[in-house]
């Protein structure tokens, strides 16, 4: 699906982001929520996370991006936030 953004803070996540981490189901959140507020452990499924592939520019043009953004109200479950 390759979603946009991070889930639990809203950070921009573009199709070739470095920080954007997925769990199997592909929740998507950014590095920095996906290790400091959840632990490496996903709030949706309990899943680990892994960083999302870069999917090759070429491959874009019959496989876009989604647009679709993904944001939790009020947070994720088991989210910590200090």
């Amino acid at each position: 699906e390759i979603r946009p953004t991070c889930e639990h803070c809203n950070k921009s996540l573009p199709f070739n982001s470095k920080e954007a981490m997925i769990c199997t189901f592909e929740c998507t959140y950014c590095a920095s929520c996906a290790e400091e507020v959840f632990k490496k452990v996903c709030p949706n499924c309990g899943g680990n996370f892994s960083a999302r592939p870069i999917r090759p520019q070429a491959a874009l043009i019959n496989n876009p991006a989604s647009t679709t953004r993904v944001l939790k109200q009020g947070g994720c479950n088991t989210a910590t936030i200090e």
